[in-house]
């Protein structure tokens, strides 16, 4: 970590497997690989462990919290290599009908700062086909988190997170500098969607955007997007990947959130507002809308 705030940070982009064990393995050698490089930062995408949509095979190889394997291991390497290191999310069992989407922050010790539990499911049918249900096997979770780095502090979020704005101005307005969107979008949706997002998410809180992301075809046959991204609270992206798995750098300056914020200060301009309509009658024109 330089004297002048500044620091490293590393998106680590992975084509996880259908097991932890090989997963894990991909995993530690990106890491490494990104500390190697001088990253003081490095976030994992979603579901680092395994990418898997069976539930019986799912279930199968999932692990609670205390025991999972995975979590131990990058706990450990977080503490050999002296790193911040953020585990975008593992599937780990929460009950014996439902799994957890959870995200870990993890110290250059070694020890939990910070775990976040995927607040918003990814529901949806694609044209095209493409169908799913992550409610049917993961239990959302219902509290948004924020933790302090030593270059200032940092908001969770996870993949469809991104989707709903309101989360993300929450973080910004409770001094997030930076947001955290690990992911597996499809590249149906990352080709419309995912740059777009996630500028927008930047540009609309002044904060840094990390977005670690899955990429390229599965064992599981589903095709993720990639393109992990880090971006400026401008909205200019500074580092970005392709489709394939790898290690992508930039330096953080956390001044620019000060200078995004001054020039656009759109953070202290928020307002509550009604939502009038007229047709409906005087007695539902007060439904609440916006920020404090």
């Amino acid at each position: 970590m330089s004297a002048d705030n500044t620091f490293t940070a590393a998106m680590v982009q992975m084509r996880t497997s259908l097991l932890p064990e090989p997963s894990l393995e991909q995993g530690i050698k990106l890491v490494r690989e990104a500390a190697a490089q001088g990253a003081d930062y490095v976030l994992t995408p979603e579901v680092s462990n395994m990418m898997q949509l069976n539930r019986k095979a799912l279930f199968e190889h999932l692990a609670s919290e205390e025991d999972d394997k995975s979590l131990k291991a990058y706990r450990a390497l977080a503490a050999e290599l002296k790193i911040h290191l953020h585990i975008g999310s593992l599937a780990l069992r929460f009950s014996p009908e439902k799994a957890v989407n959870r995200s870990f922050l993890i110290g250059p010790d070694g020890n939990l700062l910070a775990s976040y539990d995927k607040i918003h499911m990814f529901d949806i049918d694609l044209p095209g086909g493409e169908s799913y249900r992550e409610s049917a096997n993961y239990q959302p979770g219902e509290t948004a988190v924020i933790s302090d780095l030593p270059w200032g502090r940092i908001g969770l979020t996870i993949c469809y997170d991104v989707r709903f704005p309101a989360l993300y101005r929450a973080l910004a307005e409770s001094g997030a500098s930076f947001l955290t969107v690990p992911s597996a979008f499809t590249r149906k949706t990352g080709e419309a969607h995912w740059h777009v997002l996630l500028r927008a998410r930047a540009i609309e809180t002044g904060c840094f955007v990390f977005a670690a992301a899955q990429g390229g075809l599965h064992e599981n046959k589903r095709e993720t997007y990639g393109h992990s991204l880090i971006i400026d609270p401008w909205g200019e992206i500074l580092a970005e990947g392709g489709a394939e798995p790898g290690v992508f750098l930039a330096k953080i300056d956390p001044a620019k959130v000060v200078t995004a914020r001054r020039a656009i200060p759109s953070l202290q301009h928020g307002r509550r507002f009604t939502v009038a309509d007229p047709k409906a009658g005087p007695e539902h024109l007060h439904l609440v809308r916006g920020s404090a």
